[in-house]
């Protein structure tokens, strides 16, 4: 009673309603600046070595606990918080996890160190290398506050909109990047990138597996906006065209694993075509082609063909694109799944030794992050290459975090693909259905090379993902899928 009064109080108070409007307005342009900065802040990340600085990773980490300050000053002007029950229970695991990391880091008991002689005391903890550890969970929290902060955000057709084009540009600039770079033999990108050498690489990442690893996320959000008719037709050239450098580039990295991801990728889209475009029947007109094409499609006959035409024409044209060296490459597959002897750095090699080092602390792992130094005890090669990875992103959750941080890790996937799956079948304008559903192909075209690769221990690689599950899960708002069918539907009639 005391509370309707006040409002009644304040509403007939000019100055207490102009407060009123002050903060909102104050509000509103803390939301606005904190969601386009984050914004900058992915395209920047992707510039030195796409994050592999440690000083650029930090200053990147820095910039969005800067940016969380403003979210909280803007929460506490509004009185609530944006992120819907739903999406909050994305990161309960992800706090779990971030808090089991911490404690692997903690020193936990006292050991000696022999070497040094009698009386010479250590500390130990769970982590074989904590200062990694605490890295981990430094980034894992700051990836943590970008997602949630944008699902707070994202809530119109037009951020999404904003989101989508920041990982096509972010992914358009770094594929040019790269072509210019084969074109002039390597030396476009000295002047201003000295830790890139000739011939090594893609664009400005040191590695080309991390190149494709990014290729992969935008190829699959583009694709699958095409496939779920999330493109008008005035704009189908213009996302066309951006397939062009992506698809290029990345036949041109002779990344295998990449392109077998972007192979899976297409399958996925091939699969679930129909099913995406369910909605679209009763709006289209009996005469349009591509209706006439759907029911063809529709034959599982004729759609398995439809798979192997596509998949044959893909194949026709990564060995015309890639040409010498991404046959080679391919045909170099054998040697990383067998056997090096002294070596030891073959993938077999290493996945031998993980395993090892995963039966040696199976509930509590070795320390995420410290895979490096954990390893060393189980690589029985001559010392000439000490994997400082696992090339198997599931494998290197499993050592580093045990039972424990596995189970939480497949937690996160479960509630993801809740989401996802719900998100996907609820109703919405045609772009915002069409993004999630590309950004689910993007996500599992890097699920599926992360059996291969560790491309998202780049930093930029790790805020292009989070992008795509903000895209994937985002929340629009009611009214503004209303306006959208609306306009869709004069769209039509027109």
């Amino acid at each position: 009673m005391a509370s309707s009064v006040k409002r009644k109080a304040s509403a007939s108070d000019p100055a207490a309603r102009s407060r009123t409007q002050m903060r909102e307005r104050t509000a509103r342009l803390l939301e606005t600046f904190v969601f386009y900065a984050l914004i900058v802040l992915v395209t920047l990340a992707s510039i030195p070595y796409g994050s592999n600085e440690d000083w650029w990773e930090a200053l990147v980490a820095c910039a969005v606990y800067a940016l969380t300050v403003l979210w909280i000053i803007e929460g506490m002007i509004c009185g609530r918080w944006r992120v819907p029950y739903e999406q909050r229970r994305l990161f309960y695991p992800l706090i779990g996890l971030a808090c089991f990391a911490f404690l692997q880091s903690l020193p936990l008991w006292r050991g000696t160190l022999s070497p040094l002689g009698a009386g010479a005391q250590t500390w130990w903890a769970i982590s074989a290398d904590p200062f990694e550890t605490r890295l981990f969970v430094f980034r894992l929290l700051a990836l943590m506050l970008v997602c949630a902060m944008l699902l707070g955000y994202t809530t119109t057709e037009r951020r999404v909109r904003a989101l989508v084009y920041t990982v096509m540009c972010v992914a358009t600039a770094s594929a040019l990047f790269g072509i210019l770079r084969q074109a002039t033999e390597g030396q476009a990108s000295l002047a201003i990138l000295p830790r890139l050498k000739p011939w090594e690489g893609y664009a400005q990442f040191v590695n080309r597996n991390h190149f494709a690893f990014l290729m992969e996320l935008a190829l699959g959000l583009v694709l699958g906006l095409l496939a779920g008719k999330g493109v008008r037709r005035e704009q189908l050239l213009i996302f066309l065209a951006a397939v062009l450098p992506l698809w290029t580039a990345l036949s041109l990295s002779a990344s295998r694993g990449g392109i077998l991801s972007a192979l899976t990728q297409l399958l996925m889209i091939a699969l679930l075509w129909q099913s995406m475009r369910r909605d679209r029947a009763t709006t289209e007109p009996e005469n349009d082609w591509l209706a006439r094409l759907r029911r063809i499609s529709s034959l599982r006959v004729v759609r398995l063909l439809l798979i192997l035409c596509l998949c044959a024409g893909v194949m026709v044209s990564i060995v015309w694109i890639g040409g010498e060296p991404t046959v080679t490459r391919f045909e170099t597959v054998a040697g990383d799944f067998k056997a090096e002897g002294r070596y030891g750095a073959s993938r077999l090699d290493i996945w031998r030794a993980t395993w090892e080092l995963i039966k040696s602390q199976p509930i509590v792992g070795t320390g995420l992050n410290g895979y490096w130094v954990a390893i060393t005890r189980f690589h029985d090669a001559s010392g000439f290459y000490t994997p400082q990875q696992a090339h198997n992103d599931y494998l290197e959750i499993l050592a580093g975090g045990g039972i424990i941080g596995a189970g939480l890790a497949a937690w996160f996937l479960f509630e993801l693909i809740r989401r996802i799956r719900s998100r996907l079948r609820a109703e919405g304008d045609t772009f915002s259905r069409a993004a999630a559903f590309g950004a689910t192909v993007g996500l599992f075209g890097v699920a599926v090379h992360s059996i291969f690769d560790f491309g998202l221990h780049i930093m930029a690689n790790a805020l292009v993902c989070t992008l795509l599950i903000v895209i994937a899960t985002a929340q629009v708002r009611a009214a503004d899928q209303a306006e959208r069918k609306r306009k869709d539907a004069t769209a039509l009639r027109r």
